[in-house]
């Protein structure tokens, strides 16, 4: 089992660690300072165009664009091993993976019209994801039901004719008040009691301008909208969409959705790293900057064990999430399932702690706006529900783990 950096992408880390740290993260304040400005917080004002457009340029010119792609012709072909160590790297910045077209849930959405999808469906949508003119969300979770467990999800889709007609309503739809966002990939139910549970639900492909859909609302996550990307509540009624734009045929969803979500928890948990990274970093420069009672902040207290800690944490978390993509590369997504169910659950855990004792190193302006810490904690605190409730993949593990002891269905 090889862990450790590659020859291959060594110097891509090198490479994106540097636009990262000299170019990305200088414009965060000012990127961050325009939202709302325009008196529409989900509208990007022309010097947020300018800013990620400039960067996402610079980032194609050198050659640091779609890692996620796994076919070595169209992409750099690095496994989930190597892809690992990038996003943890553009995990340190809120818009580093967009620079580099790396970004949930886009690189997700890419796979599974890559995977799925039909030429017309590669040329219309999947092309202009790649070259990073629009984005896309996926729409699963949905307002009364425990969408933890997949098998509830209930928004009608009906065949009538040469079409589907969608009604209900989902949220949490990450990405889809971002402006650019102009394709949905929506989990329905098409099947009945009568069929198996795991049969009864499909994908469909859903443009975002389609009749009948309406953004209800932004969900606020602690409080903040998190424009422009935004969380948003949408309703779908009466919307009709051709029968060509349904994946792979009906019943096929939770296929589709495994095959969708391995991968991308793997990114999130490696992100989540790289956030955690970011925190220590700030909150060991403060120690050392500030001081109180006399003394430098870094010899008050217990602050000493709580980076230490803190950094024996970090360095635990990314192993296990290095094993989990390891087991991912090893081509069986079953095998690897309670590996990635691990991962999910401390990988945030562990990051939110770090940011957490690095609040506490800044003190009231590490509440503030005044760092990206308050932010980081927030979106550290979602992700812990973003691809299921800790207890679901506690859970799995422990199934797991019991399945080697008892005679019956565990």
């Amino acid at each position: 089992m090889d862990l450790g950096i590659s020859e291959k992408v060594a110097p891509l880390i090198a490479a994106v660690r540097e636009m990262v740290a000299q170019e990305i993260m200088p414009l965060e304040e000012e990127y961050r300072s325009e939202v709302g400005k325009s008196g529409n917080r989900f509208v990007y004002t022309a010097r947020m165009t300018e800013i990620l457009e400039e960067l996402k340029a610079e980032a194609r010119k050198r050659g640091l664009w779609n890692f996620w792609l796994t076919d070595s012709e169209k992409g750099y072909g690095l496994s989930t091993v190597e892809y690992a160590f990038l996003a943890e790297e553009m995990g340190k910045t809120p818009l580093g993976a967009e620079v580099f077209n790396c970004s949930a849930p886009d690189t997700g959405n890419m796979e599974v019209l890559e995977r799925y999808g039909t030429e017309d469906h590669k040329k219309r949508w999947l092309a202009p994801l790649l070259n990073g003119e629009i984005r896309s969300a996926y729409l699963m979770t949905e307002p009364g039901e425990a969408s933890s467990d997949a098998t509830n999800i209930s928004m009608s889709c009906v065949r009538d004719g040469d079409q589907y007609v969608l009604n209900g309503e989902k949220w949490w739809a990450s990405g889809a008040g971002d402006p650019r966002c102009k394709i949905y990939i929506v989990m329905v139910k098409t099947g009945g009691e009568e069929d198996h549970k795991y049969r009864r639900h499909s994908m469909v492909l859903v443009p975002a301008e389609t009749s009948g859909v309406k953004i209800l609302r932004p969900m606020e996550v602690y409080g903040h909208d998190d424009a422009p990307h935004g969380h948003m509540h949408i309703k779908f009624s009466n919307v009709r969409v051709p029968a060509e734009n349904l994946l792979r045929g009906e019943g096929r969803g939770f296929e589709i959705s495994q095959g969708r979500l391995g991968p991308g928890r793997i990114h999130h948990c490696m992100r989540a790293i790289g956030h955690a990274e970011n925190a220590l970093e700030l909150m060991c420069k403060r120690s050392l900057a500030r001081e109180a009672f006399g003394k430098k902040i870094a010899h008050l207290g217990a602050n000493y064990d709580i980076i230490a800690e803190c950094r024996m944490e970090i360095e635990q978390a990314r192993l296990l999430c290095l094993k989990a993509a390891w087991m991912m590369d090893q081509g069986d997504p079953k095998a690897a399932a309670p590996w990635i169910s691990q991962i999910k659950v401390v990988a945030p855990k562990v990051a939110l702690k770090v940011v957490d004792e690095a609040v506490q190193m800044f003190g009231g302006q590490g509440i503030s706006q005044d760092t990206p810490l308050a932010a980081s904690w927030t979106h550290l605190r979602t992700l812990r529900l973003a691809d299921g409730p800790d207890a679901v993949h506690r859970r799995q593990v422990a199934r797991t783990e019991l399945r080697q002891y008892a005679n019956e269905k565990i």
